[in-house]
């Protein structure tokens, strides 16, 4: 059983039932009734708290004469998000960079605060991942379904020649559902390995070797949320682009 964090037991022992009943509605129920919420879960809503209070208090204060730190920090993400955005996709790149940028920042503040002493990345659950991977496949084919329609969209897993399509068929259609797996794995291997490194340099010494690590640990999270996020943006310009 996965050791218990503190924001995980104060969920546990007050909101107990309202997982409970959750859970009842889905379908489903936990485990252990008495502890219904995971630590992967309690992390997600306190990432998802912490970024609705930064951009409660962002909005505000946004200026264009006179911007503060915080508005040039995601300013600097947006611009960064949406150029890489045209330079994927040539069709309508602009209507996804919302999700692109949602994608981006909450997995990179899900990774950052297992920084954070007493909390942990809930990207190093497998779930979590799986659940990004699902909502990246659903989206990009979404995506195609809308810019070429069923029909002319359905038709790009025949190939370009109506002989192969006996052939090509099952090939893309294993290669798409390959996507989430990849992407899912990605993330999870990568937050996983990183997080365990950085614990057992903190079980040996507590000063320099552990500092090294944190700043590897902070480039490794900016890396696979970009990683993340531009293999959406190419899935997307693949299921978008009306010459294929």
């Amino acid at each position: 059983m996965e050791h218990e964090l503190l924001i995980t037991r104060l969920f546990n022992e007050n909101l107990a039932g309202v997982a409970n009943s959750i859970l009842t509605m889905v379908g489903t129920h936990a485990e252990n009734p008495a502890k219904p919420w995971t630590n992967a879960v309690a992390m997600q809503l306190l990432v998802t708290a912490i970024i609705i209070v930064v951009f409660a208090i962002l909005r505000p204060r946004l200026s264009m004469e006179n911007p503060g730190k915080l508005q040039h920090i995601f300013e600097s993400i947006y611009g960064f998000i949406k150029t890489t955005a045209h330079d994927s996709i040539e069709h309508h790149a602009n209507r996804y960079v919302p999700f692109f940028g949602t994608l981006f920042i909450f997995i990179l503040f899900m990774n950052l605060i297992g920084i954070v002493p007493g909390f942990e990345a809930p990207t190093m659950s497998p779930s979590v991942p799986v659940g990004l991977a699902v909502s990246s496949f659903l989206f990009y084919n979404w995506a195609g379904l809308r810019e070429q329609g069923p029909f002319k969209y359905l038709a790009h897993f025949a190939g370009p020649m109506p002989v192969l399509a006996p052939l090509m068929v099952p090939i893309e259609l294993i290669s798409h559902f390959a996507r989430p797996l990849s992407l899912s794995l990605r993330l999870y291997a990568n937050m996983f390995a990183g997080e365990q490194v950085t614990l057992a340099f903190l079980g040996l010494t507590y000063l320099v070797v552990p500092a090294v690590f944190m700043g590897l640990h902070v480039f490794v999270s900016f890396l696979q949320a970009y990683i993340f996020t531009l293999l959406t943006m190419i899935y997307v310009s693949g299921a978008v682009a009306h010459e294929h």
